[in-house]
């Protein structure tokens, strides 16, 4: 049996530089690529000529993917709901059997993994397709109740091939739990997460980063324990990997490796899509004819990005010289807030930055004011009893209680 390999300063330094280039880069393609995946076409509600243009080209173009916009309650909630999940999966772990918790887990996540890769997929080569003038047909779906469609989807061969691949990658990740196939896996659902869920306003994105920030803290000072039993027990593609010593590694060595969790991915990369559709809101409103074009100044996207860079950065540098590893959003959450108030205070748009409310965010407000006056025109006033009028002539009727006998008999 082979002894613990022990490397050279040279060779851990340069490994080191290694892994948390290589994190770094898993990291910022989700950031950069979801945030411009969850760009939609700019609408100007001035031109309704543009707007029904829009609607029947919508066929040929390609659809915008629809989103769930977080508003300030959500960001507010959010780290109740993670602290319920974690103590939740703690006592699970600490009751069950967590061979069956892990088979669940990766099932669970497996399936999602396969609908984002495929989606991934279809997004990359989409635009290879059409740059090459190729055109495929797409296929429509609908599911229809009493003359009222329930559901509707549409897919074309992309698709198809796109899920085929998936499940085979699915397929030897769940076999081997392979740290590569993992890492694909988590990429794909970092960026869709970051195209499917958007921010409705800068007060949210700065809500939920604190919020995580302080979540973070506080778990990892009150509730270290059970953050380390989650950590270790969970067998999902929830983190980054890389070993720290890739290259002159003797086989049969075990990979130590450098983690970097999707928190610390995703949260920032909302925060970075927020400010994208915010520089096309700014362009957008100088350009009405700016449409699905993304060739728009970005200097609050730019700023995010570099700043996002800078903390993480930071955070690995402290990392490697004092030997003490503290979360990630520590550092680039409070980066990209700074960045968007020196943007904004140097350009003047403070105000703008503050009033910008997204179309999604405008939308699910609009659903959320109507349920509302549904409801309240659905609230059953108190019942109040019926008057009743009695006719004469049993008004004049003399009614004699039980027990009595009238005069008369």
């Amino acid at each position: 049996m082979a002894g613990k390999y022990v490397a050279s300063p040279v060779a851990i330094e340069q490994g080191q530089y290694v892994a948390y280039a290589a994190l770094t880069t898993m990291a910022i393609v989700p950031i950069y690529f979801g945030s411009r995946a969850s760009l939609k076409k700019w609408k100007n509600i001035k031109d309704k000529s543009a707007t029904k243009a829009g609607d029947k080209s919508k066929s040929i173009e390609q659809d915008d993917v629809k989103s769930e916009s977080l508003s300030i309650d959500d960001a507010i909630t959010f780290p109740i709901f993670g602290s319920l999940g974690l103590v939740s999966l703690h006592l699970a772990y600490k009751h069950w059997d967590k061979t069956y918790i892990n088979y669940a887990s990766t099932a669970y996540f497996v399936l999602v993994g396969i609908l984002a890769l495929a989606q991934v997929g279809v997004n990359t080569i989409s635009p290879i397709i059409k740059m090459l003038g190729l055109h495929i047909e797409p296929y429509h779906i609908t599911l229809s109740r009493k003359a009222r469609d329930v559901y509707s989807a549409k897919f074309s061969v992309l698709h198809l091939s796109m899920m085929i691949v998936s499940i085979m990658l699915s397929g030897y990740y769940a076999a081997t739990k392979d740290w590569i196939a993992s890492n694909i896996f988590a990429v794909a659902i970092a960026l869709n997460g970051i195209q499917l869920l958007s921010l409705d306003s800068f007060k949210t994105g700065m809500t939920l980063i604190v919020g995580f920030c302080l979540y973070e803290v506080g778990w990892a000072k009150y509730g270290a324990d059970i953050l380390v039993s989650v950590a270790k027990n969970v067998d999902a593609p929830l983190k980054v990997v890389f070993p720290w010593l890739i290259f002159g590694l003797p086989a049969g060595q075990t990979f130590r490796f450098a983690k970097f969790g999707l928190g610390d991915i995703v949260v920032p990369g909302l925060f970075a899509a927020l400010c994208l559709r915010f520089d096309q809101h700014v362009a957008g409103s100088k350009n009405p004819a700016l449409g699905s074009s993304t060739r728009f100044a970005k200097p609050y996207f730019i700023a995010c990005l570099v700043a996002y860079l800078l903390g993480l950065g930071c955070s690995f540098y402290l990392e490697r010289t004092t030997q003490i590893s503290l979360p990630s959003i520590l550092y680039v959450g409070p980066a990209c807030i700074l960045s968007v108030f020196m943007t904004g205070s140097v350009r003047g748009q403070m105000e703008n930055v503050f009033s910008y409310v997204s179309e999604e965010g405008l939308e699910a407000r609009a659903k959320r004011l109507a349920r509302i006056k549904l409801h309240s025109k659905r609230r059953v006033e108190p019942v109040r009893a019926p008057k009743v009028r009695l006719p004469a002539a049993i008004k004049e009727e003399t009614f004699v209680p039980r027990g009595q006998t009238n005069d008369e008999d």
